[in-house]
C-alpha cells in the first residue's frame, strides 16, 4: 500500500502501538492517513508543534477540533509502557508486515486494524486460515445456548477454530463448546486484552488466554464503549471464513457482523428458531436474504470447508415396509385396514394373479406384516417399530 512500510522495524512498531491509543478502531480517515504517511510520520504530525495547525498537518478532511483531539491522545501515548503491560500478561503486539499478521484483515481496506494486541501462545495467522465465527444474542434462550455450544463443539472436533466476542449468551456458549471439545477458540475483545469484560467471564477469558487466543485492537487498559463493540464485529467478520448467527433480534450487533461478512465476500449462515421468538427474528430476516440456513457443524463445514467436506444426507427413518419389492407393497396395501380379505380379493386389489398374491402373502406373513385367519388374511396390528435412523445420519 502506498506510503506504508512493512512493520518489521522497532520504530514503526512503536509508532503503531502508540496509534492504537490515538485512532479509534475502524476510523477510515486515520487508516487513509496511515496508508499515505506511514505510522512514524503520522505520529509526528500528531505530536510535532509545526503540525499543530490543521492546515499545516496535511491530513485530508481533518478539522481543527478533530486534530486537537488526536493531539491530546498522542501526547498521552506511551507505547513502551503499553508493550511492557501486555508482555506482563504473557501477550504481544503484532501489525501488518509481521509473519503472524492475518492478511485477510487487509480486506477491510482503510478500516483494517492498526495492529492487534494478543494474549495466548498460538499463531493467529495459522488459526485464522481455518476459522468460523459463531455469534448471537447476549440474552439468549436455552435453545440458543445449546445450539451455539453444539455448533462450536462440532466445529472444534473437525479442526476448525471458533471465533467469537466473549460476551454473555451465545458468545460465551460458543467459546465453552470449543474448549469442552479440546478445540481452539479466539475471543475478539472491544477493550484491552488485559481487561476482563464482562467481569462475569473472568474465568472463561482466562481459559481462552491459556488454551486459545484473546485479541483486540485497543491498547492495554482501554475499556469498551458501545461503538467499540460494533466496530469490533468487523474484525470478527474479516478474520474468519464465515459467520454463523445463533439467535438475534432485528437490532443486534450480531447482524452487524453478518452484514460485514457479506460485504467482505465471506459466508453468512443462520440457525433458525421458533417463528414466534423475537430472538430469532433477525436470523430469519438474514435467511430471507443471502444467509444460508444451517443446523449443525457438518452443514457449516460443508459450506466453508474444502471440496469433499460434505454433510451427511438428511433422510427420514427407513421403515421395514420401505424395503419391500413393488409387488409385495401392492399386496400389503390391498389388505383392508380392518378385518380380513381372501386371496381373490387381495389379488384384485393388487392387480395380480391369485397365485402371485397368495405367494406374497405367505412371504409377508413370515416377515410379520400379516396374519392368517382361516381362509382370510389381515394386517398384523402391533406397536410400530422405532426409527432405525438417527438425526443427521444417512
Amino acid at each position: 500500500m502506498e506510503g506504508e512500510r512493512a512493520c518489521v522495524g522497532e520504530p514503526e512498531r512503536m509508532a503503531r502501538a502508540a496509534l492504537t491509543r490515538v485512532i479509534e478502531p475502524g476510523d477510515e480517515h486515520g487508516g487513509r492517513w496511515l496508508r499515505q504517511f506511514g505510522a512514524r510520520e503520522l505520529m509526528a504530525r500528531f505530536t510535532s508543534p509545526e503540525y499543530a495547525n490543521h492546515k499545516n498537518a496535511g491530513l485530508a478532511g481533518i478539522t481543527p477540533r478533530r486534530l486537537a483531539g488526536y493531539r491530546i491522545r498522542a501526547a498521552a501515548a506511551v507505547p513502551h509502557r503499553d508493550l511492557a503491560a501486555v508482555a506482563a500478561v504473557g501477550g504481544r503486539f503484532i501489525c501488518p508486515g509481521d509473519q503472524e499478521w492475518p492478511t485477510q484483515l487487509d480486506d477491510l481496506g482503510d478500516a483494517r486494524p492498526i495492529g492487534l494486541w494478543l494474549r495466548g501462545r498460538a499463531d493467529l495467522r495459522k488459526w485464522a486460515l481455518r476459522s468460523v465465527a459463531v455469534v448471537g444474542a447476549r440474552a439468549c434462550t436455552p435453545y440458543g445456548a445449546h445450539m451455539a455450544a453444539g455448533l462450536a463443539s462440532g466445529l472444534a472436533e473437525r479442526g476448525w477454530v471458533v471465533v467469537s466476542g466473549a460476551a454473555f449468551g451465545v458468545d460465551g456458549s460458543a467459546h465453552r463448546g470449543a474448549l469442552a471439545a479440546g478445540g481452539a477458540t479466539v475471543a475478539v475483545l472491544a477493550c484491552g486484552v488485559d481487561v476482563v469484560y464482562p467481569r462475569g467471564h473472568a474465568e472463561l477469558i482466562g481459559r481462552i488466554a491459556e488454551q486459545g487466543l484473546v485479541i483486540g485492537e485497543l491498547a492495554p487498559g482501554d475499556h469498551p464503549t458501545p461503538s467499540r463493540f460494533i466496530l469490533r464485529n468487523r474484525v470478527i467478520a474479516a478474520l474468519t471464513r464465515g459467520t454463523v448467527v445463533v439467535e438475534a433480534e432485528y437490532r443486534s450487533g450480531s447482524l452487524v457482523t453478518a452484514r460485514s461478512a457479506q460485504q467482505l465476500g465471506r459466508f453468512t449462515m443462520g440457525v433458525p428458531g421458533p417463528v414466534t421468538s423475537g430472538l430469532s427474528a433477525g436470523v430469519h430476516e438474514l435467511l430471507r436474504g443471502e444467509g444460508v440456513l444451517v443446523t449443525d457443524a457438518a452443514e457449516v463445514a460443508e459450506l466453508v470447508g474444502n471440496i469433499g467436506d460434505l454433510a451427511p444426507d438428511r433422510r427420514g427413518p427407513v421403515l421395514p415396509r420401505d424395503l419391500l419389492d413393488p409387488v409385495s407393497s401392492r399386496v400389503l396395501e390391498a389388505l383392508p385396514a380392518r378385518g380380513a380379505a381372501d386371496g381373490h380379493q387381495v389379488a384384485r386389489g393388487a392387480g395380480t394373479t391369485t397365485d402371485e398374491a397368495l405367494g406374497r402373502l405367505y412371504e409377508l406373513h413370515s416377515l410379520g406384516f400379516v396374519e392368517r385367519h382361516g381362509d382370510g388374511w389381515q394386517l398384523t396390528h402391533s406397536p410400530s417399530r422405532g426409527s432405525n435412523a438417527r438425526r443427521g445420519g444417512p
